[in-house]
């Protein structure tokens, strides 16, 4: 079904592609910048203003190039066949994982890089929270390297089940069940996305056949120690266990989707949506515009905690800008112009950052004591009870039922096959056709939401800071 879809936005992408290179003609690669980041995952306006920040503080001229990408295999192809000299990109952990094991990273945080921003004033690095580099820290390295000195945080999330309300309880959304339950036929969607969407189901597997041999009561769930040695499992009894339950699901599932699903929510074609936290945010606000009441849960089996980060590719040509620009984003004020502007959440907890995202209006309270701490590791005050949006900022009950995704290295392609099978490829003429009709009212659809979505994005960032001037 997308390769109809990727068919145009790789033809698009190529033509980009060149005409970026013809503008690059007479200037020196130091002088530019090469990002490549996931769609809609910063404010724009930060990306000139790094430029003039850049000059300020080392003399040097650089300007961006921005592309972006909407899978990590996609990007990380890119990376591995030698094909691009991206210097700054933004994976995800387990991807991380993978770059870090095959050699494909340059340490960020070096001694001598370090010693020059502490020099200036400017280094931001310690405004991550703890919790992120401990994160960070766990995951796979060769011996010898800390992933903190090869990867910085970036946004974070969970995984969880978008609904809407009119069609779902709150109760329903507790449990993975609601995935399989056929009342929901062709209004479900799920990430095209697949360590996203295995894990969680995985999790849920494992937990009624734990029920159902007797290791667990009715109602209990995994202990979370069960639930971190799952994010490692990728064994083939755990691959075809994964399989049975995803084709069970199949026949219920309306798409897979990679971007669009979020329209077919807040446009209810769509009643349930297997999908990240930032986008679940996204829908939400947009939906209520229209009077559609959307929620997120994390169900209480357990799901996935994720993180993205930058890191520098070996190919980079132009490393000083891409260790400048990664320390750029880590500024407390870029970060919540980046949370603003997204949706997303970033690793970035000072107490400017709570206190901007406290919304003492919401009956929400969550414990944030786990993730909001100064750089020595004690929490900062009133983070344990905080009135705030608890889908962008999960309490602590929800982070201990979570696990974090490591790569599977060569069990990755048994885990590939896997998903394509069970999307298959079985569509009728009339369906392809169909499909094909369907995506270009939503290209055509898609053109306009951006640019309204931008819009709306100039209104918002104009309101937030008019509000903080007044309340400055």
């Amino acid at each position: 079904m997308r390769q109809y879809f990727k068919i145009f936005i790789g033809a698009a992408l190529l033509t980009t592609v060149a005409l970026l290179g013809i503008g690059c003609g007479g200037e020196e690669r130091e002088q530019i910048l090469k990002v490549y980041n996931w769609g809609d995952y910063i404010d724009e306006e930060l990306l000139p203003e790094f430029e003039e920040w850049y000059e300020e503080q080392t003399g040097e001229k650089v300007r961006i190039v921005y592309q972006t990408f909407d899978i990590n295999e996609v990007m990380l192809a890119k990376i591995e066949n030698g094909e691009a000299d991206f210097d700054v990109v933004c994976p995800s952990e387990y991807i991380v994982e993978r770059m870090m094991r095959n050699e494909l990273l340059l340490p960020i945080i070096t001694p001598e890089f370090e010693a020059e921003i502490n020099a200036k004033g400017i280094n931001y690095f310690d405004c991550i929270s703890p919790y992120i580099k401990e994160q960070f820290s766990m995951l796979e390295a060769p011996e010898g390297q800390d992933p903190n000195d090869y990867a910085v945080g970036y946004m974070w999330g969970t995984t969880g089940i978008l609904y809407n309300t009119k069609y779902v309880s709150e109760e329903e959304a507790q449990s993975w069940q609601l995935m399989f339950d056929r009342r929901l036929k062709d209004k479900i969607f799920v990430k095209d996305a697949f360590r996203d969407v295995y894990s969680p189901i995985l999790i849920y597997a494992k937990t009624l056949e734990a029920r159902k041999s007797g290791e667990l009561g009715e109602d209990e769930m995994l202990p979370i120690e069960t639930i971190r040695e799952l994010m490692y499992d990728s064994s083939d009894s755990s691959i075809a266990l994964v399989e049975s339950y995803l084709k069970q699901m199949k026949d219920l599932v309306a798409g897979w989707e990679a971007d669009f699903g979020k329209e077919m929510m807040t446009q209810e074609k769509a009643w349930i949506n297997l999908m990240w936290s930032g986008d679940a945010v996204w829908a939400i606000e947009e939906a209520a515009e229209v009077d559609v009441e959307l929620a997120y849960a994390v169900p209480k089996e357990g799901s996935v905690v994720w993180f993205d980060g930058w890191v520098i590719p070996k190919y980079a040509e132009n490393r000083r800008a891409a260790r400048y620009f990664i320390d750029f984003m880590c500024k407390p004020e870029n970060a919540i112009r980046n949370m603003d502007a997204t949706g997303y959440v970033s690793v970035i907890t000072t107490e400017e950052v709570l206190e901007a995202m406290r919304d003492d209006e919401l009956e929400t309270v969550c414990d944030l004591s786990y993730l909001f701490k100064h750089s020595d590791g004690t929490p900062i005050e009133g983070a344990d009870s905080v009135h705030i949006d608890d889908v962008l900022y999960p309490d602590r009950s929800v982070i201990e039922r979570c696990g974090v995704m490591h790569d599977s290295g060569d069990r990755t392609d048994r885990m590939l096959e896997m998903w394509s099978r069970v999307k298959g490829d079985n569509l009728s003429a009339g369906m392809l056709i169909g499909i094909i009709v369907f995506f270009s009212v939503l290209l055509i659809w898609g053109v306009w939401r951006k640019i309204e979505a931008y819009r709306k994005k100039q209104r918002h960032l104009k309101r937030r800071r008019h509000e903080r001037k007044t309340a400055k």
